[in-house]
């Protein structure tokens, strides 16, 4: 009995690191990452020995070492992985809920057929489907899923491996195994039923809600653009009836050019040319860089800036053609001016002041913004970006630039220095 046990447990083992390799997005090689899986494999074993044939008698031991396996599993979940996250962790404990099925699977045929063989064979069978089936279903909504640093509420999701993990050993394995007990199998049959289907429902539904999600930023995004559109618009259409005027004062100012250049008052004709250079600069649409999409959306958020009267030191330099979505970085660079506006818009005058450098080329992405601010900011510890205490969808501009960041495997960091507040986005192409 011990051997099958220890081959059982050896083949879950197997089939545990082949969940981690697939559902965990590598940092390393893939041969590295084999490597690390591998070495955690052989020391699981090394475990099993101890808690199934050496000391199989204490049932201390079998607890303490069960304990030490579950710290090496999560472990080398989180060395192989890209992100290392709470997500990260959420799929480390799955992999472990997932793979005690197939081992309570061997246990239930081992007594229904009473062959090591073939319970060993059926086990197998059963943790293998289970691979192809939730590696067609959930692997690619799990990778996406580690992706998300910046998601809330993760540590709650954790709970749920967690209880499915510790229910089925209560019940299957100790204190009384399922040999002891047979009257549990009906029940550990339908609680596996159970465990797939809730994570099914619970990895759709998160799917769903990050596609909301997206769709509410694409939302924001138009509804910027639109803004700046019509911005834009009423900056022509007021231009236009400010150069008709100027030029049906066009009569009249040669007129008085003819009058001073007969006088030889040609201090006085500059002052009129000088006028009407200004008139027909202020009637110049601003034209801010090369790329229609940012262009748009930096005229809306100058708007928005002069009418708080916040003085914007702007240093744009973004190609017309960029290897990143239009749309995705000028919603990221909206939300930042429109961050850096409300910290400064109601501060003194001299303090109403935004610096923001916006470069996007060939290969390279940098959006520097800085401002003063007042009173205490505080940096969150897991995300470097700033804490936000309001509720409702305050912090939100911030998660985006984060999300944005690392989709482009660029880096975001924030720092605060004597009443100034800075924050850089750079990604190298």
């Amino acid at each position: 009995m011990s051997c099958f046990t220890n081959v059982s447990y050896g083949i879950s083992h197997i089939f545990l690191m082949l969940f981690m390799y697939l559902f965990v997005a590598h940092r390393y090689s893939n041969v590295v990452t084999a490597l690390l899986c591998g070495i955690s494999f052989v020391l699981l074993c090394v475990m099993d020995c101890f808690k199934l044939i050496l000391y199989s008698e204490i049932g201390i031991c079998y607890v303490i070492v069960t304990i030490m396996q579950i710290i090496v599993t999560q472990s080398t979940a989180i060395l192989i992985s890209r992100k290392r996250n709470v997500q990260v962790l959420f799929v480390g404990l799955s992999a472990s809920s997932y793979v005690i099925a197939g081992s309570i699977s061997s246990v239930i045929l081992k007594i229904w057929t009473h062959s090591d063989i073939w319970a060993l064979a059926g086990g197998v069978s059963i943790h293998l489907a289970i691979l192809l089936l939730l590696s067609l279903k959930i692997r690619g909504i799990c990778l996406k899923f580690q992706e998300k640093k910046y998601m809330q509420a993760c540590w709650g999701l954790c709970l749920i491996p967690v209880f499915f993990y510790c229910s089925f050993s209560f019940i299957a394995f100790f204190p009384h195994t399922l040999h002891e007990n047979t009257d549990n199998i009906p029940g550990v049959i339908f609680f596996l039923i159970t465990m797939f289907v809730s994570y099914i429902v619970v990895l759709r539904y998160l799917e769903s809600e990050s596609k909301k999600s997206a769709m509410h930023w694409k939302n924001m995004i138009l509804e910027s653009y639109v803004k700046g559109l019509e911005n834009q618009f009423c900056l022509v259409e007021r231009a236009e009836k400010n150069l008709k005027i100027l030029h049906h004062d066009v009569k009249h100012y040669s007129r008085i050019m003819d009058s001073l250049l007969e006088q030889k008052k040609y201090d006085e004709m500059k002052k009129v040319i000088d006028h009407i250079n200004d008139v027909a600069m202020e009637n110049k649409v601003k034209k801010y860089c090369d790329n229609l999409v940012v262009n748009t959306i930096l005229a809306h958020m100058m708007e928005q800036a002069s009418t708080y009267g916040v003085k914007v030191l702007l240093d744009v330099a973004v190609s017309k053609d960029i290897p990143v979505s239009d749309y995705e970085v000028t919603i990221v660079i909206a939300n930042l001016l429109e961050n850096a506006l409300e910290c400064v818009q109601n501060q003194e005058e001299d303090k109403r002041w935004i610096e923001a450098k916006i470069h996007c080329r060939s290969d390279y992405l940098l959006l520097q913004t800085k401002n003063e601010y007042r009173g205490e900011m505080q940096l969150d510890s897991g995300t470097g970006l700033p804490d936000s205490k309001k509720k409702g969808n305050h912090g939100l501009g911030m998660q985006s630039a984060l999300a944005f960041s690392e989709k482009i495997g660029g880096s975001i960091v924030c720092c605060t220095d004597e009443g100034i507040f800075e924050l850089v986005v750079f990604a190298k192409f």
